[in-house]
Protein backbone atom coordinates (compact mmCIF):
# COMPACT_ATOMS: atom_id res chain seq x y z
CA UNK A 1 0.00 0.00 0.00
CA UNK A 2 1.51 3.30 -1.08
CA UNK A 3 1.71 6.43 1.04
CA UNK A 4 3.49 9.76 1.19
CA UNK A 5 5.06 11.48 4.19
CA UNK A 6 3.44 14.85 4.88
CA UNK A 7 3.92 17.49 7.57
CA UNK A 8 0.69 18.93 8.96
CA UNK A 9 -0.07 21.98 11.04
CA UNK A 10 -2.14 21.57 14.20
CA UNK A 11 -5.88 21.21 13.61
CA UNK A 12 -8.79 21.72 15.99
CA UNK A 13 -11.46 19.04 15.70
CA UNK A 14 -14.92 19.36 17.21
CA UNK A 15 -17.49 16.58 17.49
CA UNK A 16 -18.38 13.68 19.79
CA UNK A 17 -16.28 10.86 21.23
CA UNK A 18 -16.37 7.39 22.76
CA UNK A 19 -13.94 4.82 24.19
CA UNK A 20 -13.22 1.37 22.70
CA UNK A 21 -10.37 -0.98 21.78
CA UNK A 22 -9.56 -3.19 18.82
CA UNK A 23 -10.39 -6.45 20.62
CA UNK A 24 -13.70 -5.31 22.12
CA UNK A 25 -16.61 -7.36 20.80
CA UNK A 26 -18.68 -4.17 20.49
CA UNK A 27 -16.01 -2.04 18.78
CA UNK A 28 -17.95 -1.84 15.50
CA UNK A 29 -21.15 -1.00 17.35
CA UNK A 30 -19.42 1.74 19.37
CA UNK A 31 -17.83 3.36 16.31
CA UNK A 32 -20.91 2.90 14.11
CA UNK A 33 -23.13 4.31 16.85
CA UNK A 34 -20.85 7.32 17.17
CA UNK A 35 -21.16 8.11 13.46
CA UNK A 36 -24.92 7.52 13.62
CA UNK A 37 -25.25 10.06 16.46
CA UNK A 38 -22.93 12.48 14.65
CA UNK A 39 -25.18 12.68 11.60
CA UNK A 40 -28.65 11.71 12.83
CA UNK A 41 -28.66 13.79 16.02
CA UNK A 42 -27.55 16.94 14.21
CA UNK A 43 -24.00 17.15 15.60
CA UNK A 44 -22.41 17.56 12.16
CA UNK A 45 -24.83 20.33 11.24
CA UNK A 46 -24.28 22.19 14.52
CA UNK A 47 -20.45 22.19 14.75
CA UNK A 48 -19.46 25.87 14.92
CA UNK A 49 -16.71 27.35 12.75
CA UNK A 50 -16.38 24.44 10.30
CA UNK A 51 -13.34 24.92 8.06
CA UNK A 52 -14.76 22.71 5.28
CA UNK A 53 -17.42 20.03 4.64
CA UNK A 54 -15.08 17.10 5.34
CA UNK A 55 -15.59 14.85 8.34
CA UNK A 56 -12.86 13.33 10.50
CA UNK A 57 -12.61 9.99 12.26
CA UNK A 58 -9.93 10.47 14.92
CA UNK A 59 -8.14 7.92 17.14
CA UNK A 60 -6.17 9.16 20.16
CA UNK A 61 -4.88 8.09 23.56
CA UNK A 62 -3.65 4.62 22.65
CA UNK A 63 -0.37 2.86 23.20
CA UNK A 64 -0.14 0.74 20.07
CA UNK A 65 -1.44 -2.29 21.94
CA UNK A 66 -4.52 -3.90 20.37
CA UNK A 67 -6.07 -4.51 23.79
CA UNK A 68 -5.60 -0.94 25.07
CA UNK A 69 -8.56 1.42 25.11
CA UNK A 70 -8.44 4.52 22.95
CA UNK A 71 -10.67 7.50 22.21
CA UNK A 72 -12.46 7.63 18.89
CA UNK A 73 -14.09 10.81 17.59
CA UNK A 74 -16.49 11.72 14.81
CA UNK A 75 -15.71 15.36 14.13
CA UNK A 76 -15.13 18.28 11.80
CA UNK A 77 -12.15 20.58 11.58
CA UNK A 78 -13.11 23.87 13.19
CA UNK A 79 -11.59 27.34 13.33
CA UNK A 80 -12.75 27.74 16.93
CA UNK A 81 -13.13 25.88 20.19
CA UNK A 82 -16.83 25.99 21.12
CA UNK A 83 -17.95 27.12 24.56
CA UNK A 84 -20.68 24.47 24.54
CA UNK A 85 -19.44 21.61 26.76
CA UNK A 86 -21.58 19.06 24.86
CA UNK A 87 -18.88 18.87 22.18
CA UNK A 88 -15.68 16.84 22.39
CA UNK A 89 -12.64 18.84 21.30
CA UNK A 90 -9.33 17.43 20.09
CA UNK A 91 -6.17 19.09 18.90
CA UNK A 92 -4.67 17.00 16.11
CA UNK A 93 -0.97 17.56 16.72
CA UNK A 94 1.29 19.18 14.16
CA UNK A 95 3.93 16.84 12.82
CA UNK A 96 4.81 14.08 10.38
CA UNK A 97 2.14 11.72 9.09
CA UNK A 98 2.02 8.89 6.58
CA UNK A 99 -0.84 9.83 4.23
CA UNK A 100 -2.76 7.03 2.52
CA UNK A 101 -5.51 7.72 -0.03
CA UNK A 102 -8.22 5.09 -0.50
CA UNK A 103 -11.35 5.02 -2.63
CA UNK A 104 -14.51 3.02 -2.35
CA UNK A 105 -17.20 2.20 0.20
CA UNK A 106 -16.55 4.30 3.31
CA UNK A 107 -16.74 1.47 5.84
CA UNK A 108 -15.23 -1.36 3.78
CA UNK A 109 -12.39 0.61 2.17
CA UNK A 110 -11.31 2.10 5.50
CA UNK A 111 -11.44 -1.26 7.32
CA UNK A 112 -9.37 -2.94 4.58
CA UNK A 113 -6.83 -0.08 4.58
CA UNK A 114 -6.37 -0.24 8.37
CA UNK A 115 -5.79 -4.00 8.17
CA UNK A 116 -2.88 -3.32 5.81
CA UNK A 117 -1.57 -0.33 7.77
CA UNK A 118 -1.41 -2.34 11.03
CA UNK A 119 0.84 -4.85 9.25
CA UNK A 120 3.27 -2.19 7.99
CA UNK A 121 6.55 -1.36 9.69
CA UNK A 122 5.97 2.37 10.19
CA UNK A 123 7.68 4.44 12.92
CA UNK A 124 4.28 5.20 14.48
CA UNK A 125 3.92 7.79 17.21
CA UNK A 126 0.65 6.29 18.55
CA UNK A 127 -0.56 9.76 19.57
CA UNK A 128 -3.15 10.59 16.95
CA UNK A 129 -4.26 8.98 13.69
CA UNK A 130 -7.21 10.18 11.67
CA UNK A 131 -9.31 9.67 8.58
CA UNK A 132 -10.57 12.55 6.47
CA UNK A 133 -13.74 11.76 4.53
CA UNK A 134 -14.02 13.95 1.45
CA UNK A 135 -17.34 14.46 -0.31
CA UNK A 136 -20.75 12.97 0.35
CA UNK A 137 -20.71 9.62 -1.46
CA UNK A 138 -20.84 6.53 0.74
CA UNK A 139 -20.02 3.98 -1.99
CA UNK A 140 -17.43 5.92 -3.99
CA UNK A 141 -15.79 7.96 -1.28
CA UNK A 142 -12.31 9.44 -1.25
CA UNK A 143 -10.72 8.92 2.17
CA UNK A 144 -7.36 10.24 3.33
CA UNK A 145 -5.89 8.29 6.24
CA UNK A 146 -3.18 10.02 8.28
CA UNK A 147 -0.98 7.90 10.55
CA UNK A 148 1.08 9.89 13.06
CA UNK A 149 4.82 9.24 12.86
CA UNK A 150 7.66 9.83 15.29
CA UNK A 151 10.02 12.69 14.60
CA UNK A 152 13.36 11.70 13.02
CA UNK A 153 15.66 10.09 15.56
CA UNK A 154 13.38 10.41 18.58
CA UNK A 155 12.04 6.88 18.08
CA UNK A 156 15.59 5.47 18.32
CA UNK A 157 16.19 6.77 21.85
CA UNK A 158 13.27 4.86 23.38
CA UNK A 159 14.32 1.38 22.02
CA UNK A 160 17.91 1.99 23.18
CA UNK A 161 16.73 2.73 26.71
CA UNK A 162 14.50 -0.36 26.69
CA UNK A 163 17.38 -2.49 25.45
CA UNK A 164 19.62 -1.24 28.24
CA UNK A 165 16.96 -1.96 30.86
CA UNK A 166 16.49 -5.47 29.51
CA UNK A 167 20.23 -6.19 29.21
CA UNK A 168 20.91 -5.32 32.84
CA UNK A 169 17.71 -6.78 34.33
CA UNK A 170 18.60 -9.35 37.03
CA UNK A 171 15.92 -11.86 36.01
CA UNK A 172 16.10 -11.66 32.20
CA UNK A 173 19.35 -9.95 31.39
CA UNK A 174 22.88 -11.20 31.07
CA UNK A 175 24.58 -8.27 32.77
CA UNK A 176 25.00 -6.52 29.41
CA UNK A 177 26.94 -9.28 27.57
CA UNK A 178 24.61 -9.34 24.54
CA UNK A 179 24.61 -5.57 24.40
CA UNK A 180 28.42 -5.52 24.41
CA UNK A 181 28.44 -8.15 21.64
CA UNK A 182 26.21 -5.90 19.52
CA UNK A 183 28.64 -3.01 20.05
CA UNK A 184 31.52 -5.23 18.91
CA UNK A 185 29.69 -6.24 15.75
CA UNK A 186 28.80 -2.60 15.03
CA UNK A 187 32.44 -1.50 15.26
CA UNK A 188 33.65 -4.08 12.72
Amino acid sequence: MEYEIVTLKEKIAVGISAQTNNTASDMGTVIGGLWNRFYNEGVYASVPGKVNKNTLGIYTDYAGDETADYTVMAACESAEIPRDKNYAVCRIPAGRYAKFVVYGDMAQAVAAAWQEIWQMDLPRAFRCDFEEYRGDGMEQAEIHIYVGLTEDGKDKVKPCELLKQFAYDEKQGDNGKRLEQCRCWRSK
